[in-house]
């Protein structure tokens, strides 16, 4: 697998996508605003744009550029940049959706699975089944056991070009991210949390198990390969295998 850098806007961004966007009113003094839905074919191409960009990003990275963003999903550059006026605002986008994403995962597998071991293990097999794992923006990746433990945040440096496969912690560097990323982040570290302690608690995870070593299992078991099928199976023999890993042994 290879996670690459993302180069983290702090200037704040106007909400980009979305299914409507704001008109000024022709009343005579140019102040006034409307909302109005947005096109068909524009929302197609909103769509297109954010199934594209979701693809890309997971095969190359956040360090991708917009054009192969604008070439996968079959329309100019140009219309990318009115839907996304700058490649950090994309970014973002992209980034809080796939966290929203493995948050809703977790509250699933904890709201609907009795048993502890078998709530995490399912929440890594749907997160890894749905290539989440390279699509994890940065702030996420942030808690570690060294965090945990000293109160020392280290994070997974990222490459910027795409390249053999590599993870390597380094000391993390202030990244500015927006107010609402971090409730994201937040909120997926909590539910992540908890699933955890249960199955620790319940002496079916190891003790040195942190939400951090979860969140690196679905990075790592979701390596990008050109054939769909050969990647299916990748992940599904890795992730068995990181599973085995986790799991506490009897002294």
């Amino acid at each position: 697998m290879h996670v690459q850098d993302s180069h983290w806007s702090s200037a704040s961004a106007v909400a980009a996508g979305g299914a409507t966007m704001s008109a000024t009113a022709g009343n005579g003094r140019g102040n006034g605003s409307r909302t109005t839905p947005l096109r068909v074919d524009a929302q197609r191409n909103l769509e297109h744009v954010l199934r594209a960009a979701r693809e890309v990003f997971g095969e190359l990275g956040y360090g991708a550029p917009m054009e192969d963003v604008a070439r996968r999903a079959r329309v100019g550059v140009g219309t990318v940049y009115r839907r996304f006026p700058s490649k950090d605002v994309l970014v973002r986008r992209i980034a809080e959706e796939e966290t929203s994403r493995l948050t809703d995962q977790a509250r699933a597998a904890l709201g609907q699975e009795d048993e502890p071991w078998s709530a995490l293990s399912r929440f890594l097999r749907t997160s890894v089944a749905s290539g989440a794992g390279r699509l994890l923006p940065p702030q996420v990746l942030r808690v570690s056991v060294e965090e945990e433990r000293a109160g020392q945040a280290r994070v997974p440096q990222q490459r910027t070009q795409p390249g053999p496969a590599e993870l390597r912690l380094v000391p993390e560097e202030p990244v500015a991210v927006a107010a609402e990323d971090d409730t994201g982040a937040s909120a997926l570290l909590e539910v992540v949390g908890q699933l955890v302690e249960r199955a620790r608690a319940a002496g079916e995870l190891r003790a040195d198990v942190s939400v951090s070593d979860v969140l690196l299992v679905i990075a790592t078991a979701a390596p990008s390969l050109p054939d769909a099928a050969q990647q299916a199976a990748a992940s599904a023999r890795l992730l068995d295998i990181l599973l085995e890993g986790l799991r506490s042994r009897p002294v």
